[in-house]
């Protein structure tokens, strides 16, 4: 059984304690120049610390020890917790080789493995369970270093990456309590606590960053929270639901490698053209093109709960309407039709007669 009182005062433990201990990591970071400095790729304009996610990391840790879960994975969930997070502290700190970020990334994966917790098999219609045998270990490992650089990749203002994961998380909370999956529940409730208790310094204009540290922290944290939830449930296309709830930073990612290489492009080389980067060049601001990404995990959390819940006809519903904001994304990183918005553009221009009509009334 869960029961919802623990699960609220771990949640607050961790809000909380993130909210304080963020103040001691931001003089942590100054003393030991842990600091993000501006940029010809980066929009902020002086220098910010950026290992907030080491405040995520301790906050989540109290708000998980005052529920004292056992389960046969916690010591390496842990474990891998804190190579993923010793990891992104170097990275934020020397700005380490990819290769090296990788190779955290894979002895994290490891220890998930290791312990008999990977994606085992997949749902599929009409077909039933599908035992994926070998090839298990392999998709567990693309999984959990795919959503940890999914994360990291979405990372690029004030308090994007932050939010999006809590939303992506609230989800899977939700879905994680309707069957009844203790632990999956546990971790989300202190990872959202968490972050939320972050989000206050971390929202535009950001105090601080969550860096690689974060970033690397919370994607981890959500793969390991999807394998334990939502590869578990029964539901018709088991699959696509992880892939529904986390469709932002899977297909900003997607959409990057896809740019890059058509461009002939290094793959892992960042660049300024993500989805909300081309939010702000259509001529939204900072926070308005955050709300608006938030709005996009919200739609997509949403749908992946009733798809979750819902019979063939539902689901196939929940799929169309899926593709269809998988292409309003298209359309904003500029992958359709050499770059046209036809949907985007019409929007624009609706709120801009809108917001023209409103002016004009205001002036008579």
């Amino acid at each position: 059984m869960i029961n919802y009182v623990d699960l609220m005062i771990a949640s607050f433990i961790a809000l909380i304690s993130t909210f304080f201990l963020t103040f001691l990591v931001k003089k942590i970071a100054y003393k030991f120049n842990i600091v993000d400095f501006p940029n010809q790729r980066k929009i902020h304009k002086k220098a910010t610390p950026r290992i907030g996610g080491l405040a995520i990391f301790l906050g989540a840790a109290l708000g998980l020890l005052y529920l004292q879960p056992e389960h046969v994975h916690l010591l390496e969930i842990s474990l891998g917790a804190i190579v993923i997070v010793i990891t992104g502290i170097l990275d934020d700190r020397y700005d380490i080789r990819p290769i090296i970020k990788l190779s955290g990334q894979l002895i994290a994966a490891s220890f998930l493995i290791s312990s008999g917790l990977i994606i085992e098999r997949i749902t599929l219609p009409f077909i039933g369970m599908v035992d994926l045998g070998v090839f298990s270990v392999l998709i567990t490992v693309l999984w959990v270093v795919g959503i940890t650089n999914a994360i990291n990749l979405i990372d690029g203002l004030d308090g994007l990456a932050t939010g999006v994961s809590t939303i992506a998380i609230f989800s899977m909370l939700f879905m994680a309590i309707i069957d009844l999956q203790v632990f999956a529940a546990y971790l989300a409730v202190v990872i959202i606590g968490a972050n939320l208790g972050f989000l206050y310094h971390n929202f535009y204009p950001a105090k601080i960053y969550m860096g690689d540290t974060g970033s690397n922290f919370l994607g981890y944290m959500i793969a390991v929270i999807s394998m334990l939830g939502l590869f578990k449930n029964i539901a018709l296309f088991s699959f696509i639901i992880p892939i529904i709830v986390l469709a932002v930073p899977i297909f900003d990612t997607l959409f990057a490698i896809i740019r890059r290489a058509s461009n002939k492009q290094q793959i892992m080389k960042p660049d300024n053209k993500h989805i909300h980067y081309q939010l702000l060049r259509v001529g939204f601001t900072h926070r308005q093109s955050v709300l608006i990404m938030y709005a996009f995990s919200l739609l997509f959390g949403i749908l992946a709960i009733v798809f979750a819940e819902a019979s063939l006809a539902i689901s196939l519903l929940v799929t169309c309407i899926v593709l269809f904001l998988i292409h309003i994304l298209a359309e904003i990183a500029g992958l359709v039709a050499g770059g046209k918005r036809p949907l985007v553009d019409g929007v624009l221009k609706l709120l801009r007669i809108k917001k023209d009509t409103a002016v004009n009334g205001q002036e008579k």
